[in-house]
């Protein structure tokens, strides 16, 4: 017996002779007779053995297909390291090239149109620096990890407009934390101890968190002495090489589709540097390094005890102390915020020009101070902590030394041939030509060019130029507000400030930074003192390290050759390097005097600020604090 198949209503009429009860069967055989014939093909089919077809509706298969694809896809990212990578790299890569490629289109368009005005265009020209800034921030924060760090670097060039360094400046404090369970398992991989093993008491709560690690405060479980604890993100050794790579991919894609906005510098700045920032034993050595160069120095620098070192765990000496520009904490301390100025321009002046190797990382960040203790071989009443040895250059001799050249010249007063000799030194040290010399100049002094630099290249409006860094008045807000001015509206100069990154070797483009940090904290600590007092500082580094150098390879040359085989010329060279000593000396002494009287200048300001606290702000108290920069 078939089963009853429904038929629609018009295919079953009552039969008009039989009453409402019956059917026709003429009906009835119509609509039965297809199904009854449906039944017996596939009762066929089943007996000759042949699976009948099924006929699948595209509400069933379409969502399973997805599920299935879905699932497949979820197992294939969690266990199958290349397929996560593949996802990862397509995704970050997109966010960075979109940003990359939709900023550059913006500045193509911004710079072609016509204004009716000069203030029209630099609002224009600033609107686009902004947009073109926020669209790469929001991909680098999106993709994290080692993106953070390559805004953090673009935060610190010096010759980006500042709606790009502004717009970076805020990765610095935005990072993620990595949970306490997954450094435990960090420390179990590479020490083989859990962290309650390791340590008696542990912090969970990071006292920083930066992009590659983060620094926790425990006690040894061995000795009981306090530590810091830097602890590198897990997850960055996976995904390392597949960010690297993307990096340069899409800025490879940028220099393709618009070579005049080139940063392909950047990609290959972090394949070279960020290795060596994630291997903490490579830390270890350099601060080692650091200490060894500093041995024989009475100086105001600390540099913390290292007790443990592995590739991502850094088991440190705990420092206490406050941030080098917090103008409270020194003045509750009694330290002079002018000689934390000073002392931090002779560290890195010592660095750069004598040492020829230096800390690359600076910022504040970087930099504890605190009161000096027992043993302390610093020359007053405070120690300058420096953290993060991550990242150190090295200047070979020639390089150190034609820096040093270069620093004089601009030092000297801007004759013809000084002129000659900055252009010249210029070139050596950092690859430029004449037509971008006035950029570079503005780079490492961080003021508008000197007299005679700005020949081909229209210069900023309005703003008295100086015949050396001796000549620089103190820094007003109209000749900072000139250069900005200069880079955001100037299409061809914000160009050539692309040609100089893109041409300066990386180690000068640290130099730059180390610069722009000790100006900058020159600022932040409200110094009494002229502002070319740093200046002066690394004149006399310059002048050392230049007169050193000579005598040294004189008498190398003199040990070589032996007396009896001397020329006239090197017997000359050599008397001339030691006439060279009483002036060498006389010009040391005259920077020394000229430091001597800015000195008196500054502490006859800050005299001037405390007897106006005294009065205005109210008993010794408010003296003490309007003498220290705070009312």
């Amino acid at each position: 017996m078939f089963p009853l198949w429904r038929c629609g209503a018009p295919s079953l009429r009552r039969s008009p002779t039989l009453g409402s009860s019956a059917f026709h069967p003429r009906t009835i055989t119509r609509c039965t007779r297809p199904r009854i014939q449906h039944l017996r093909s596939i009762s066929r089919k089943v007996e000759e053995g042949v699976a009948p077809e099924v006929k699948a509706s595209a509400w069933v298969v379409v969502p399973a297909t997805v599920l299935v694809l879905g699932g497949v896809g979820a197992l294939a990212y969690n266990y199958n390291q290349p397929f996560r990578h593949t996802v990862l790299a397509v995704v970050r890569c997109s966010r960075v090239a979109e940003a990359a490629i939709l900023g550059a289109i913006d500045y193509k368009l911004t710079f072609a149109k016509s204004y009716n005005s000069e203030e029209e265009k630099a609002v224009a020209y600033s609107e686009c620096h902004t947009r073109s800034a926020q669209r790469v921030l929001k991909a680098l924060l999106a993709n994290g990890g080692i993106f953070i760090k390559l805004g953090q670097h673009m935060a610190s060039v010096a010759v980006l407009p500042r709606e790009w360094t502004g717009a970076m400046r805020p990765l610095q404090d935005q990072c993620e934390p990595t949970a306490y369970e997954d450094l435990d398992k960090m420390l179990v991989s590479d020490l083989g101890m859990s962290i309650s093993e390791y340590f008696e008491d542990f912090d969970p709560n990071p006292i920083g968190v930066a992009s590659l690690a983060q620094v926790h405060v425990g006690r040894l479980r061995q000795t009981g002495e306090r530590v810091a604890i830097k602890l590198q993100h897990p997850h960055l050794q996976e995904f390392c090489e597949i960010d690297m790579e993307m990096v340069e991919v899409s800025l490879g894609w940028i220099k393709h589709l618009f070579p005049t906005f080139e940063f392909t510098w950047l990609g290959e700045e972090m394949r070279e540097n960020l290795p060596k920032e994630m291997d903490f034993v490579h830390e270890k050595r350099n601060a080692e390094r650091a200490i060894a160069d500093f041995q024989n120095i009475r100086t105001s620098m600390y540099i913390p005890e290292v007790k443990e070192a592995r590739k991502r765990i850094l088991v440190m000496e705990y420092i206490q102390g406050g941030r080098v520009d917090d103008l409270v904490y020194l003045s509750d301390n009694n330290i002079d915020r002018n000689k934390v100025a000073l002392e931090l321009a002779r560290i890195f002046s010592q660095m750069v020009h004598i040492n020829g190797w230096f800390h690359a990382d600076p910022h504040p960040g970087n930099l504890l101070i605190r009161p000096t203790g027992p043993g302390s071989k610093s020359p007053y009443n405070f120690e300058i902590v420096l953290l993060d040895h991550g990242l150190y250059f090295d200047l070979d001799t020639s390089l150190r030394i034609n820096y040093s050249k270069w620093w004089l010249a601009l030092i000297a007063p801007a004759t013809p041939e000084t002129l000659e000799e900055r252009k010249k030194y210029a070139k050596l040290v950092g690859n430029i030509d004449e037509d971008l010399y006035p950029v570079f100049e503005a780079a490492i002094t961080g003021r508008a060019a000197l007299e005679g630099s700005w020949e081909d290249v229209d210069g900023p409006a309005g703003v008295p130029r100086a015949r050396s860094i001796i000549d620089l008045s103190a820094q007003t807000e109209e000749e900072m507000e000139a250069i900005r001015n200069a880079v955001v509206q100037k299409e061809g100069l914000l160009l050539s400030v692309f040609d100089v990154l893109r041409k300066v070797p990386r180690r000068v483009l640290m130099v730059l930074k180390l610069n722009d940090l000790t100006r900058s904290l020159d600022r932040a600590l409200m110094t009494t003192h002229s502002t070319i007092r740093i200046f002066l500082i690394m004149a006399k580094y310059c002048t050392f390290a230049v007169w050193l150098d000579e005598s040294q390879r004189l008498v190398n040359e003199l040990r070589r050759k032996g007396l009896s085989t001397m020329s006239l010329g090197l017997l000359w060279d050599y008397f001339w390097v030691w006439w060279y000593v009483p002036r060498y000396e006389k010009m040391y002494r005259s920077i020394e005097l000229a430091e001597w009287w800015m000195d008196t200048g500054a502490r006859a300001v800050t005299a001037k600020a405390w007897v106006r606290g005294l009065f205005t702000v109210g008993g010794l108290q408010g003296a003490h604090k309007a003498a220290a920069g705070l009312a």
